[in-house]
């Protein structure tokens, strides 16, 4: 991480360390000790705590014994909750979608988000815009309640994809053409199926990303 001046190092110094775990520079479990970040970073302890507790605050990272902060691990049971939580949520985003006159114009939205996903190079692009396309599927809902709970659920959601995602696993669940039924099913209006596919998508991940936690 590159050493940083004094305008605004609070804000810079979390897009450091925020940019540091989904990379996978900081893995889950690691500790991040405010003194060699600061080293590094060339700034004060105290604004490299001020980052971490909104990390913290995200989901990123966690305090161990004594206070000490780590990268957030989930454990098994944790993923199994979180995919389920996300599910509910996602299957409340279609369904309001679905029944509200937006219908029609978020199809092409969650089309260029497909898009954008398809062009994805690195797991770090891809990630950010597989989760941008479930982001846009929850802000399309109209219900602001609903993606502010969702948003809350990202980073560990990030933590959990980044550490397990490979190969060609990777390569079939992040991409377009498995979410593209999710739209096909908005486009025809058809809110169960558009639940079912979401529902199948978030247990299938649970299952696989429990199984590596």
């Amino acid at each position: 991480m590159p050493s940083l001046d004094r305008t605004t190092l609070r804000e810079r110094a979390l897009v450091a360390l925020r940019s540091a775990i989904f990379s996978g520079q900081y893995a889950p479990g690691d500790h991040l000790g405010e003194v060699e970040i600061a080293s590094r970073m060339s700034i004060s302890r105290g604004t490299v705590r001020e980052a971490l507790r909104h990390l913290e605050q995200e989901g990123l990272v966690t305090a161990g014994l004594r206070g000490m902060l780590r990268v957030r691990t989930l454990s098994p049971a944790e993923v199994s909750e979180l995919y389920r939580v996300r599910g509910a949520l996602e299957a409340l985003a279609v369904t309001e979608l679905i029944a509200s006159p937006r219908r029609s114009e978020a199809v092409p939205a969650l089309e260029a988000a497909l898009a954008r996903l398809d062009a994805a190079g690195t797991l770090a692009e891809q990630i950010d815009l597989d989760l941008g396309f479930h982001a846009l599927l929850c802000e399309l809902s109209g219900n602001s309640m609903l993606l502010s709970a969702w948003r809350h659920l990202e980073g560990p959601t990030r933590v959990v994809v980044m550490s397990a995602a490979a190969g060609q696993d990777r390569e079939v669940t992040l991409s377009a053409d498995h979410h593209r039924p999710i739209v096909r099913a908005v486009e025809q209006g058809d809110a169960e199926a558009a639940r079912g596919v979401i529902d199948g998508h978030m247990r299938e991940a649970a299952e696989r990303l429990a199984a590596k936690a």
